[in-house]
């Protein structure tokens, strides 16, 4: 069975919903799914997935959020690599330059990142929560 983890920040809430519509995506008879804050998240978490989901909004000047995400992330270097993630995120300014930054950190770090980070403007209409099923669903094929 692949373990298949999700973990997330979210302020507003439209990086939740976009969690919960990932998960949804990846249930299938095959796959246990596991969707976490990331104040819930531990390194173990990370060790023992196949693959992994990372959501956080953009913060500030396009930026992870510093208090729990930046430092989970920052704590997990060195043990993604070789591991299968996505990422994803709302914002609600900007051009999404925070995730094209965590996308190239994370291939740095050896991550294996299987499709460009999803993001999305604001709240997730009907549109954006299948874009985030679409891609939970490849979460589990992988």
């Amino acid at each position: 069975m692949k373990n298949v983890v999700i973990i997330y920040w979210s302020g507003t809430g439209n990086t939740e919903a976009m969690a919960e519509g990932i998960m949804e995506g990846a249930k299938n008879e095959d796959s246990n799914v596991r969707l976490l804050n990331v104040g819930d998240a531990k390194v173990e978490d990370v060790i023992n997935a196949n693959v992994i989901a990372f959501g956080c909004p953009s913060m500030g000047a396009e930026q992870l959020e510093e208090s729990e995400m930046e430092p989970f992330i920052e704590s997990i270097a060195s043990v993604v690599s070789g591991k299968n993630i996505v990422l994803f995120g709302s914002y609600g300014w900007g051009n999404g330059e925070w995730m094209t930054d965590w996308q190239e950190r994370m291939e740095k770090y050896g991550a294996n990142v299987i499709v460009d980070g999803l993001i999305i403007n604001n709240d997730a209409d009907k549109e954006g929560i299948e874009k985030c099923k679409e891609i939970g669903a490849l979460l589990s094929t992988k």
